[in-house]
């Protein structure tokens, strides 16, 4: 799947949980489709986790 093919999956999947359930399970649902994007490239080697760690740590800044 390219990237804009992404991007209008979960875009319609986060609409229609805003129409069907309200603003905070949007943001819920919004939340986890961000943590399972990170997992996802932790998974495929695209994002060092160590280095993530240390940048969320204040320890490196790039």
């Amino acid at each position: 799947m390219t990237a804009t093919t992404t991007g209008i999956a979960i875009g319609a999947v986060l609409g229609v949980v805003a129409v069907a359930f309200g603003f905070w399970a949007l943001l819920l649902v919004a939340v986890f489709i961000a943590i399972g994007a990170l997992v996802g490239r932790i998974a495929s080697g695209k994002l060092d986790a160590s280095s993530l760690l240390d940048v969320l740590r204040g320890r490196r800044s790039s």
